[in-house]
């Protein structure tokens, strides 16, 4: 494994943590990615597109968090074509809280485009944020 593709992984996951610069980061995304979400929260299960994966769960997380989803890169592990990535929301509730659920994803890499993912989260943490942001909207 070069350097050159581990600052790479590291650089691609970095993006995350701003919703200006995520952009760049879903470009490196498969448009058919395979993207599993575990847990037993309203954002689990598996996706078959960037498309259907992002309005599920990125965009629903955004309506109820203030500036969107921050993600902050903790730690990031790369062999071959698989990254392993721990990542920390930075972001905000809708109602003042801090949002700083704790994220693992299992990437697989295909000619420099994530393919397929296995992601774990705190089920409890987005379960009651989205109940929460729920009632307070109604």
């Amino acid at each position: 494994m070069t350097d050159n593709i581990r600052e790479d992984r590291r650089a691609l996951f970095g993006k995350l943590q701003s919703p200006e610069t995520q952009p760049e980061f879903w470009d490196r995304v498969a448009d058919d990615v395979d993207w599993t979400v575990e847990g037993t929260h309203p954002l689990a299960g598996r996706y078959h597109s960037k498309q259907d994966f992002l309005e599920s769960t990125f965009q629903r997380l955004s309506g109820v968090l203030d500036g969107g989803v921050r993600l902050e890169v903790q730690h990031l592990y790369v062999d071959g074509d698989t990254a392993i990535a721990e990542l920390l929301s930075t972001s905000t509730t809708n109602e003042g809280a801090a949002f700083r659920n704790r994220y693992c994803w299992v990437c697989r890499f295909e000619r420099n485009a994530i393919v397929e993912v296995r992601a774990y989260l705190d089920s409890e943490m987005v379960a009651s944020t989205i109940e929460r942001d729920a009632h307070v909207s109604v």
